[in-house]
């Protein structure tokens, strides 16, 4: 027999979200767009701290193209950008503050 005759169907849904949201830093993106008030460039590199400019920029670029931020270029000198929720995005979040309480309650021991 082959070895794909062996082989069990994937879940098309858990396949999906995983390639939407497995960047390193999207969930905490999307927690600092969502409940922290913070939509600038500066401001996330800032709050996550560890992230580079080319990869804080690889992530936004990836969750806009996938639908969940908007990005809002006021094309102003210096340059301002605001990032915000899109109405799919916003759909997410009580997923992702369900993930923040679950983690809260059984990470932080």
């Amino acid at each position: 027999m082959k070895k794909s005759e062996f082989a069990i169907e994937r879940c098309k849904t858990m396949s999906t979200l995983q390639k939407m949201l497995g960047g390193k830093w999207k969930l905490e993106i999307l927690y600092y767009i969502a409940f922290q008030d913070v939509h600038r460039f500066g401001e996330l590199r800032r709050r996550i701290g560890e992230i580079t400019e080319s990869s804080l920029t690889k992530q936004l670029r990836e969750l806009e193209a996938d639908g969940f931020i908007n990005r809002f270029d006021y094309k102003e000198v210096p340059p301002k950008v605001e990032y915000t929720l899109t109405d799919f995005g916003e759909s997410f979040m009580s997923v992702l503050d369900y993930m923040k309480a679950w983690g809260d309650a059984n990470l932080n021991k």
